[in-house]
Protein backbone atom coordinates (compact mmCIF):
# COMPACT_ATOMS: atom_id res chain seq x y z
CA UNK A 1 0.00 0.00 0.00
CA UNK A 2 1.22 3.73 -0.46
CA UNK A 3 -0.07 6.80 1.02
CA UNK A 4 -2.20 7.21 4.14
CA UNK A 5 -2.73 9.69 6.35
CA UNK A 6 -2.92 9.86 10.35
CA UNK A 7 -5.07 11.74 11.93
CA UNK A 8 -4.15 12.59 15.74
CA UNK A 9 -6.89 14.22 17.79
CA UNK A 10 -6.34 16.31 20.53
CA UNK A 11 -7.96 18.40 23.72
CA UNK A 12 -6.52 21.56 21.95
CA UNK A 13 -5.46 20.57 18.42
CA UNK A 14 -6.35 18.62 15.39
CA UNK A 15 -3.15 17.21 13.62
CA UNK A 16 -2.89 15.47 10.02
CA UNK A 17 -0.47 14.23 7.82
CA UNK A 18 0.08 12.38 5.10
CA UNK A 19 2.80 9.33 5.79
CA UNK A 20 4.70 7.08 3.18
CA UNK A 21 5.66 3.26 4.06
CA UNK A 22 8.68 4.65 5.98
CA UNK A 23 7.23 6.48 8.27
CA UNK A 24 7.69 9.86 6.32
CA UNK A 25 5.66 12.94 6.69
CA UNK A 26 5.16 14.62 3.75
CA UNK A 27 2.48 16.84 4.76
CA UNK A 28 0.79 17.74 7.45
CA UNK A 29 -2.07 20.45 8.43
CA UNK A 30 -3.98 21.60 11.56
CA UNK A 31 -6.99 23.05 13.30
CA UNK A 32 -7.99 23.89 16.76
CA UNK A 33 -10.19 21.15 17.97
CA UNK A 34 -13.95 21.63 18.47
CA UNK A 35 -15.00 21.28 22.13
CA UNK A 36 -18.57 20.68 22.05
CA UNK A 37 -20.29 19.04 19.07
CA UNK A 38 -18.67 15.22 18.42
CA UNK A 39 -20.28 16.72 14.90
CA UNK A 40 -17.88 19.40 14.33
CA UNK A 41 -14.83 17.50 15.39
CA UNK A 42 -15.90 14.95 12.67
CA UNK A 43 -16.54 17.65 10.23
CA UNK A 44 -12.48 19.11 11.00
CA UNK A 45 -11.25 16.04 10.70
CA UNK A 46 -13.01 15.47 6.69
CA UNK A 47 -11.37 19.01 5.88
CA UNK A 48 -8.36 17.95 6.63
CA UNK A 49 -8.52 14.84 5.10
CA UNK A 50 -10.00 16.27 2.05
CA UNK A 51 -7.24 19.37 1.95
CA UNK A 52 -4.16 16.66 2.44
CA UNK A 53 -6.06 14.14 0.09
CA UNK A 54 -6.16 16.84 -3.16
CA UNK A 55 -2.79 17.05 -3.11
CA UNK A 56 -2.19 13.27 -2.52
CA UNK A 57 -2.98 9.65 -3.65
CA UNK A 58 -4.34 7.91 -0.33
CA UNK A 59 -5.80 4.40 -0.30
CA UNK A 60 -6.76 5.21 4.06
CA UNK A 61 -6.79 6.78 6.97
CA UNK A 62 -5.84 6.12 10.73
CA UNK A 63 -7.09 8.33 13.36
CA UNK A 64 -5.94 8.43 16.97
CA UNK A 65 -8.14 9.57 19.92
CA UNK A 66 -7.47 9.79 23.78
CA UNK A 67 -10.12 7.65 25.14
CA UNK A 68 -11.82 4.16 25.19
CA UNK A 69 -11.55 2.91 21.40
CA UNK A 70 -14.46 -0.59 21.15
CA UNK A 71 -13.03 -3.60 19.80
CA UNK A 72 -13.62 -2.54 16.57
CA UNK A 73 -11.55 0.22 16.17
CA UNK A 74 -14.84 2.11 14.90
CA UNK A 75 -16.19 3.92 17.66
CA UNK A 76 -15.25 5.94 20.87
CA UNK A 77 -16.69 4.77 23.88
CA UNK A 78 -15.43 7.82 25.98
CA UNK A 79 -13.16 10.62 26.00
CA UNK A 80 -12.45 12.21 29.45
CA UNK A 81 -11.16 15.74 27.63
CA UNK A 82 -13.43 16.00 24.12
CA UNK A 83 -17.33 15.28 23.98
CA UNK A 84 -17.24 11.92 22.99
CA UNK A 85 -19.39 9.12 24.60
CA UNK A 86 -20.22 6.10 22.01
CA UNK A 87 -19.38 7.83 19.15
CA UNK A 88 -18.99 6.21 15.88
CA UNK A 89 -16.77 8.06 14.76
CA UNK A 90 -15.82 6.20 11.89
CA UNK A 91 -19.37 6.15 10.37
CA UNK A 92 -19.81 10.11 10.74
CA UNK A 93 -16.28 10.82 9.11
CA UNK A 94 -16.74 7.78 6.51
CA UNK A 95 -19.85 9.99 5.23
CA UNK A 96 -17.59 12.96 4.48
CA UNK A 97 -14.01 11.85 3.17
CA UNK A 98 -15.40 7.91 1.47
CA UNK A 99 -12.20 6.31 2.71
CA UNK A 100 -11.35 3.24 4.68
CA UNK A 101 -10.75 4.21 8.20
CA UNK A 102 -9.46 2.94 11.41
CA UNK A 103 -9.62 4.75 14.93
CA UNK A 104 -7.04 4.24 17.72
CA UNK A 105 -6.28 4.87 21.20
CA UNK A 106 -3.86 7.65 20.46
CA UNK A 107 -0.83 6.25 22.95
CA UNK A 108 -1.69 3.17 20.98
CA UNK A 109 -0.76 4.71 18.04
CA UNK A 110 2.74 6.63 19.61
CA UNK A 111 3.58 3.37 20.56
CA UNK A 112 3.13 1.77 17.25
CA UNK A 113 4.87 4.65 15.40
CA UNK A 114 7.85 3.84 17.93
CA UNK A 115 7.79 0.62 17.54
CA UNK A 116 7.80 0.73 13.81
CA UNK A 117 10.07 3.65 12.99
CA UNK A 118 11.50 5.14 16.22
CA UNK A 119 13.37 4.48 19.62
CA UNK A 120 11.65 0.83 19.84
CA UNK A 121 12.61 -0.29 16.07
CA UNK A 122 14.04 -4.21 16.46
CA UNK A 123 12.07 -4.59 19.18
CA UNK A 124 9.26 -7.74 20.16
CA UNK A 125 7.81 -6.71 23.26
CA UNK A 126 7.49 -2.83 24.22
CA UNK A 127 5.82 -1.27 27.17
CA UNK A 128 5.05 2.67 25.94
CA UNK A 129 4.51 5.14 29.00
CA UNK A 130 3.24 9.02 27.48
CA UNK A 131 3.65 11.10 30.70
CA UNK A 132 2.10 13.99 30.10
CA UNK A 133 -0.77 16.04 31.63
CA UNK A 134 -1.22 11.96 32.81
CA UNK A 135 -0.36 8.84 31.57
CA UNK A 136 -1.49 7.23 28.57
CA UNK A 137 -0.19 4.14 27.28
CA UNK A 138 0.44 1.67 24.81
CA UNK A 139 1.44 -2.39 24.66
CA UNK A 140 3.22 -3.97 21.95
CA UNK A 141 3.36 -7.69 22.21
CA UNK A 142 5.10 -10.35 20.14
CA UNK A 143 4.94 -7.60 17.33
CA UNK A 144 1.67 -6.91 17.66
CA UNK A 145 -0.21 -4.26 18.79
CA UNK A 146 -1.67 -5.53 22.03
CA UNK A 147 -5.56 -4.01 22.68
CA UNK A 148 -6.96 -6.45 25.01
CA UNK A 149 -10.32 -8.56 25.30
CA UNK A 150 -12.59 -5.17 24.62
CA UNK A 151 -10.06 -3.22 22.80
CA UNK A 152 -9.39 -1.00 26.07
CA UNK A 153 -6.03 -2.10 26.90
CA UNK A 154 -2.73 -0.62 28.20
CA UNK A 155 -4.39 2.31 30.67
CA UNK A 156 -1.09 2.27 32.69
CA UNK A 157 -2.55 5.48 33.88
CA UNK A 158 -5.02 4.21 36.27
CA UNK A 159 -3.01 1.75 37.94
CA UNK A 160 -3.50 1.73 41.68
CA UNK A 161 -0.06 2.11 43.37
CA UNK A 162 -1.73 3.92 46.30
CA UNK A 163 -4.47 2.78 47.37
CA UNK A 164 -6.86 5.86 49.21
CA UNK A 165 -4.35 7.91 47.88
CA UNK A 166 -5.16 10.84 45.62
CA UNK A 167 -8.65 11.54 44.08
CA UNK A 168 -8.05 10.78 40.07
CA UNK A 169 -10.41 12.06 37.30
CA UNK A 170 -11.59 8.06 36.32
CA UNK A 171 -13.46 8.23 40.10
CA UNK A 172 -10.83 5.94 42.01
CA UNK A 173 -7.91 6.80 44.29
CA UNK A 174 -4.40 6.15 44.18
CA UNK A 175 -3.74 5.81 39.96
CA UNK A 176 -0.20 6.16 39.11
CA UNK A 177 -0.81 9.51 36.68
CA UNK A 178 -1.52 11.03 40.10
CA UNK A 179 1.88 10.52 41.51
CA UNK A 180 3.57 10.79 37.75
CA UNK A 181 2.62 13.35 35.09
CA UNK A 182 2.57 16.48 34.59
CA UNK A 183 -0.41 17.00 37.02
CA UNK A 184 1.61 15.62 39.59
CA UNK A 185 4.98 17.91 38.82
CA UNK A 186 3.09 20.92 39.04
CA UNK A 187 1.48 19.61 42.24
CA UNK A 188 4.86 18.71 43.90
CA UNK A 189 6.33 22.01 42.96
CA UNK A 190 3.62 24.07 44.18
CA UNK A 191 3.48 22.05 47.54
CA UNK A 192 7.42 22.39 48.32
CA UNK A 193 7.36 25.83 46.92
CA UNK A 194 4.49 27.08 49.90
CA UNK A 195 6.67 24.99 52.24
CA UNK A 196 10.17 26.07 51.56
CA UNK A 197 10.61 28.95 48.94
CA UNK A 198 14.21 29.05 49.54
CA UNK A 199 14.91 25.63 48.03
CA UNK A 200 13.75 27.43 44.47
CA UNK A 201 14.51 30.40 44.01
CA UNK A 202 14.74 30.51 40.14
CA UNK A 203 10.93 29.34 40.04
CA UNK A 204 9.79 32.15 42.66
CA UNK A 205 11.62 34.60 40.46
CA UNK A 206 10.11 33.48 37.85
CA UNK A 207 6.30 33.60 38.71
CA UNK A 208 6.67 37.03 40.93
CA UNK A 209 6.08 34.40 44.18
CA UNK A 210 2.71 33.69 42.85
CA UNK A 211 2.51 29.77 43.41
CA UNK A 212 -0.27 29.58 41.64
CA UNK A 213 1.12 30.10 38.61
CA UNK A 214 3.94 27.81 38.55
CA UNK A 215 3.26 24.98 35.39
CA UNK A 216 5.18 22.17 34.30
CA UNK A 217 7.90 24.31 31.45
CA UNK A 218 8.31 26.55 34.62
CA UNK A 219 9.64 23.58 36.84
CA UNK A 220 11.87 21.83 33.66
CA UNK A 221 13.45 25.80 33.51
CA UNK A 222 13.87 25.66 37.44
CA UNK A 223 15.71 22.00 37.15
CA UNK A 224 17.91 23.27 34.76
CA UNK A 225 18.94 26.22 36.33
CA UNK A 226 19.44 24.53 39.17
CA UNK A 227 16.99 25.46 41.88
CA UNK A 228 17.51 22.52 44.62
CA UNK A 229 13.66 21.78 44.74
CA UNK A 230 12.89 21.83 40.75
CA UNK A 231 15.50 19.10 40.90
CA UNK A 232 14.13 17.26 44.32
CA UNK A 233 10.25 17.35 42.39
CA UNK A 234 12.00 15.61 39.42
CA UNK A 235 13.54 13.10 41.73
CA UNK A 236 10.15 12.14 43.18
CA UNK A 237 8.11 12.13 40.01
CA UNK A 238 11.38 9.87 38.38
CA UNK A 239 11.28 7.83 41.55
CA UNK A 240 7.18 7.36 40.74
CA UNK A 241 8.23 6.38 37.17
CA UNK A 242 10.88 3.61 37.86
CA UNK A 243 8.73 1.69 40.29
CA UNK A 244 5.45 1.70 37.83
CA UNK A 245 7.66 0.72 35.24
CA UNK A 246 9.33 -2.08 37.49
CA UNK A 247 6.01 -3.57 38.26
CA UNK A 248 4.63 -3.62 34.84
CA UNK A 249 7.93 -5.79 33.97
CA UNK A 250 7.27 -7.78 36.25
CA UNK A 251 4.12 -9.14 34.80
CA UNK A 252 4.94 -8.18 30.97
CA UNK A 253 8.69 -8.87 30.79
CA UNK A 254 9.41 -6.56 27.79
CA UNK A 255 12.39 -5.97 25.91
CA UNK A 256 11.79 -2.04 25.85
CA UNK A 257 10.61 0.67 27.80
CA UNK A 258 9.73 3.50 25.97
CA UNK A 259 8.88 6.85 27.84
CA UNK A 260 7.00 9.12 25.55
CA UNK A 261 5.18 12.57 26.01
CA UNK A 262 5.79 16.79 27.22
CA UNK A 263 7.44 15.80 30.78
CA UNK A 264 9.50 13.13 29.21
CA UNK A 265 11.06 16.25 26.87
CA UNK A 266 12.67 17.19 30.34
CA UNK A 267 15.61 13.84 29.19
CA UNK A 268 17.71 13.20 32.11
CA UNK A 269 15.78 15.27 34.84
CA UNK A 270 13.15 12.70 34.74
CA UNK A 271 15.05 9.64 33.05
CA UNK A 272 17.99 9.57 35.65
CA UNK A 273 15.73 8.96 38.72
CA UNK A 274 13.29 6.84 36.74
CA UNK A 275 16.19 4.07 35.92
CA UNK A 276 17.71 4.10 39.20
CA UNK A 277 14.39 3.39 41.02
CA UNK A 278 13.75 0.72 38.65
CA UNK A 279 17.12 -0.69 38.80
CA UNK A 280 16.55 -0.56 43.04
CA UNK A 281 12.80 -2.39 42.37
CA UNK A 282 12.88 -4.57 39.70
CA UNK A 283 11.90 -8.06 40.63
CA UNK A 284 14.95 -10.36 40.37
CA UNK A 285 16.65 -7.79 39.10
CA UNK A 286 20.19 -9.86 40.10
CA UNK A 287 19.35 -12.83 37.93
CA UNK A 288 17.36 -11.65 35.11
CA UNK A 289 18.00 -9.09 31.93
CA UNK A 290 17.20 -5.38 32.75
CA UNK A 291 15.08 -3.67 29.61
CA UNK A 292 16.58 -0.52 28.76
CA UNK A 293 14.23 2.45 29.49
CA UNK A 294 14.39 5.22 26.20
CA UNK A 295 12.92 8.10 25.30
CA UNK A 296 10.44 8.13 22.65
CA UNK A 297 12.31 9.83 19.38
CA UNK A 298 9.14 10.79 17.15
CA UNK A 299 8.02 13.71 19.08
CA UNK A 300 4.11 15.23 18.06
CA UNK A 301 4.65 13.02 15.04
CA UNK A 302 4.13 10.25 16.61
CA UNK A 303 0.69 9.76 16.89
CA UNK A 304 -0.65 10.70 13.10
CA UNK A 305 2.97 8.50 12.19
CA UNK A 306 1.07 5.45 13.99
CA UNK A 307 -2.62 6.04 12.67
CA UNK A 308 -1.23 5.97 9.26
CA UNK A 309 0.51 3.40 9.66
CA UNK A 310 -2.10 1.15 11.51
CA UNK A 311 -4.33 2.60 8.78
CA UNK A 312 -1.69 1.11 6.21
CA UNK A 313 -2.21 -2.41 7.99
CA UNK A 314 -5.77 -3.19 8.45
Amino acid sequence: MGLTIGVDVGGTKVLAGVVDELGNVLERDRETTPKTDPAAIAEVIGSLVSGLRARHDVEAVGIGAAGFIDVDRANVLFSPNLVWRDEPLTERVSKIIELPIVVENDANCHAWAEYRFGAARGKRNVVCAIVGTGIGGGLVLDGQLFRGGFGIAAEFGHLRVMPGGRICGCGNHGCWEQYCSGMALVREARELATAAPVRMPHLLNAVQNDVSAITGPMVTEAAVAGDPGALECFDVIGRWLGEGLASLSAILDPDCLLIGGGVADSGRLLMDPARTAFAATFTGAAYRPHPPIVAAQLGSAAGLVGAADLARQR
